[in-house]
């Protein structure tokens, strides 16, 4: 494993620190737009448009990668992304910062795809499951410690957005570097949605409704903080209490979800999520230690919604249709991360923060008896040998890294080699996908 880890290090490296800067990104625009006094309706909108750009990245990015090369396309979409950090601390109003927020997910998305298209392509098949479990740890806690550098300096100053910039930048250095192989970048089939949910439909309300209640926790969760009245160093400690409880139990929630049938985990999970939420909605404010604990709880819980979702969903379809599955529940996750901010802000703007709690445990209140409906009416027993990976929402190229997803692969690499002669192949490939 260590040998395999190694020579991925400039990769690991190079997303450790952009997550950094990304992660900082995020929650500082919730804590500066309150303190300019945008409204949560609005920061709702703004915060939903990074989930739209990061949805229209995943077919602009493809593309741009295939015309530059991975390294050029790698500095293209940082060059993009540090001037829209630079440009929300000059351009502070709600339309600039919306555009922006586009711009920033279009680039995020497309420095995912680079990464985790050479990570797929450079794993042998046997590692495939470990190393995607690395790649999902250091997001995990990159994301987690990007938080805590919102004590570095004031949220009302420059030095914020100059230290995200930086961190991006950083981030291009060690993955420009790199004498890897540039791979070649495999294109995304989907199945279509109707499709999805006649043949897994807790897997694909799963992967909706997690997306709602993960967009509203990214884009609002500093915002509601600071409506509770935490100061910057507090909104630090719940982004990050809820983060670490997300990454401490996806492992214990997966192991249990792999001895059965998964819905009853996925609905233990959201049950469980909405009583979490419903005690930090009730909760009196003042309550800091209270707030950080149920919200770290309300993390371990709702972010395994995801990964039990498609775990459950690896369980029931063919190995020839995994890639197209798994892009289908990353549109529909997409699509939920879109629409939650704006939808909740809405509801912030007339009742308050406890707003936000209360549309969380709505929201794994509803998943949690749909499962549980689908559960008494159908028992299904799994088809594959699949199991449960802790993950995050990334990019349909990820998935690629699931040992699940090696039938396929091989598949696309056969049908790659009958169609390209190898005098045509491209020079400096030193392996076609897999």
């Amino acid at each position: 494993m260590f040998a395999t880890i190694v020579p991925l290090s400039a990769l690991f490296s190079g997303v450790a620190v952009l997550l950094l800067g990304s992660g900082l990104l995020g929650t500082l625009l919730g804590v500066r737009g309150t303190l300019e006094g945008f409204g949560d309706q609005v920061l709702g909108l703004i915060m939903s448009a990074y989930f739209l750009g990061f949805f229209v990245g995943t077919f602009i990015a493809p593309p741009v990668i295939r015309r530059m090369g991975h390294i050029r396309a790698f500095s293209f979409f940082g060059a993009l992304f540090t001037c829209t950090v630079l440009l929300h601390a000059m351009w502070v109003t709600p339309l600039g910062w919306g555009l922006l927020r586009v711009g920033t997910g279009i680039a995020v998305v497309g420095l995912y795809t680079v990464i985790e298209s050479w990570l797929n392509a450079t794993v042998e098949g046997a590692q495939r499951g470990r190393v995607f479990a690395v790649y999902m740890a250091i997001n995990l806690v990159a994301l987690a410690i990007g938080q805590q550098l919102l004590r570095v300096a004031s949220p009302e100053s420059f030095a914020l957005f100059s230290l995200a910039a930086i961190l991006v930048c950083a981030a291009m250095l060690p993955v420009t570097a790199t004498r890897m192989a540039q791979p070649v970048l495999l294109d995304a089939e989907r199945l279509g949605v109707r499709r999805m949910f006649r043949l897994a439909p807790a897997a694909s309300a799963g992967a909706l409704f997690s997306g709602l209640a993960v967009g509203v926790f990214w884009g609002l969760g500093p915002v509601y903080a600071g409506r509770l009245g935490l100061d910057t160093d507090s909104i630090a400690m719940f982004m990050t209490a809820t983060i670490v409880g997300g990454a401490l139990l996806q492992w214990p929630i997966g192991r249990f979800s792999d001895s059965g049938d998964r819905r009853r985990t996925l609905a233990s999970a959201c049950l469980g999520a909405a009583l979490a939420a419903g005690i930090a909605m009730v909760m009196p404010y003042g309550t800091t230690a209270g707030l950080y604990g149920a919200f770290f709880l309300y993390g371990g819980l709702a972010f395994a919604v995801y990964p039990v979702a498609v775990a459950h969903l690896l369980d029931h379809v063919d190995p020839a249709e995994v890639l197209p599955a798994c892009s289908t529940v990353l549109l529909l996750h997409g699509v939920g991360a879109a629409i939650g901010p704006a939808m909740v802000g809405f509801l912030m703007a007339h009742f308050g923060p406890r707003a936000l709690p209360g549309a969380l445990m709505t929201l794994q209140l509803v998943l949690g008896l749909y499962v549980l409906a689908r559960l008494s009416l159908r028992r299904r027993e799994s088809t594959t040998d699949s199991h449960f990976h802790p993950m995050l929402r990334t990019t349909p190229t990820a998935m690629e890294m699931l040992p699940e997803a090696e039938p396929a692969l091989e598949a696309a690499a056969a049908a790659a080699q009958e169609e390209i002669p190898a005098a045509d192949a491209p020079q400096g490939a030193e392996r076609q996908p897999r």
